[in-house]
């Protein structure tokens, strides 16, 4: 069986390699010309994932329909903002029941669509999986033990993309909340941003622990609202990812709180790393998506407004301290 990944940064190139560890006939499509030549003739992508070797039977490409064509699954692995326009250029290409699993973590910021909701708008004849959960790059390529969970409405096609990732170190569970599963991984970059900036201010580990709880709490009721199970955010793609990402020194989302925190702009962070911290987007994303739904984000409202208008973060913390109290919970 071909499998197609689309997207080549890098968590795209680290599941297109290790299905290709796997024995798997594996095509990853990438934008840049300089990632197609080097995994093709270095077997290293040196832009996105310096110094992992890569497997020699990974093929590289740079046009996406020549990449799907064929393929039995497709990986989507692009940034959200660029999922619509990729699947959009390979619709007429792709074969009804072909198995797509989704390895994006985002919210489209206009359409505030997740990323099944745009491919049962773009692709409908597909069948879809979300591939979430607690999973850095560098340390699935390092061979750390990793668990993840794999979302689809049928069970048999949360069956298939649970075998066909599935090794004695990436533990795939099947799962059966796609909006949960998806939601949890877009939203924790967020919060991820809102602990980088704690850390940059030199703060500790009270206000850690108070974000990571109240933003899964903020994560959990919009969850509900659109009809996700409150219990997929105490799982895998919900409270592990959110624990992974806020504390880790590998969170791209991360680094770009410290970085917001010591006095650099988004434009200049963004300017100077090609690697995309979702997070930025999804703020804005996420906010909106909570004003549509009428369910208060507090937190995620207080990220955008440091990250697009210019608030001061201690600013920011000092305003969410001074909220009208309220009870955690009242039977």
């Amino acid at each position: 069986m071909t499998i197609a990944v689309l997207g080549a940064g890098s968590w795209g190139t680290t599941l297109a390699n290790l299905l290709a560890v796997k024995g798997q006939e594996v095509r990853i499509w990438a934008y840049e010309a300089e990632v197609v030549e080097g995994i093709n003739r270095r077997h290293e992508n040196a832009l996105f994932l310096p110094g992992v070797p890569l497997a020699p039977t990974l093929q590289a490409l740079r046009d996406a329909r020549e990449a799907v064509e064929g393929a039995g699954v497709i990986v989507s692995a692009a940034p959200s903002h660029a999922v619509r326009a990729v699947i959009t250029g390979i619709a007429g290409t792709v074969a009804p029941g072909t198995l797509v699993v989704s390895a994006t973590k985002g919210i489209e910021t206009d359409s505030l669509a997740l990323m099944s909701a745009i491919f049962q708008e773009c692709l409908p004849e597909v069948r879809f999986a979300a591939l979430s959960g607690p999973s850095f790059a560098q340390e699935v390529c390092d061979g750390q033990p990793t668990l993840v969970v794999a979302a689809a409405r049928e069970e048999s096609t949360a069956r298939d993309a649970q075998r066909i990732f599935a090794t004695p170190r990436f533990r795939v569970y099947s799962h059966d909340d796609v909006i949960g599963v998806e939601l949890a991984g877009a939203l924790k970059n967020v919060i991820a941003i809102a602990a980088g900036i704690l850390d940059g201010l030199g703060l500790g580990h009270n206000p850690r622990a108070a974000l990571i709880t109240r933003g899964l709490a903020e994560i959990t009721r919009l969850g509900v609202a659109l009809g996700a199970s409150p219990l997929t955010f105490a799982g895998l793609a919900g409270m592990g990812d959110l624990i992974l990402t806020t504390t880790g020194s590998l969170s791209r989302n991360r680094a770009l709180g410290v970085a917001l925190a010591q006095g650099e702009t988004l434009e200049h962070y963004r300017s100077a790393h090609r690697s995309v911290a979702e997070g930025a987007n999804t703020s804005k994303a996420g906010a909106a998506l909570g004003r549509r739904m009428k369910v208060e984000l507090p937190i995620i409202e207080k990220v955008g407004e440091v990250l697009f208008s210019g608030k001061p973060a201690r600013e920011g913390i000092a305003e969410l301290m001074a909220r009208e109290l309220k009870s955690e919970q009242w039977k």
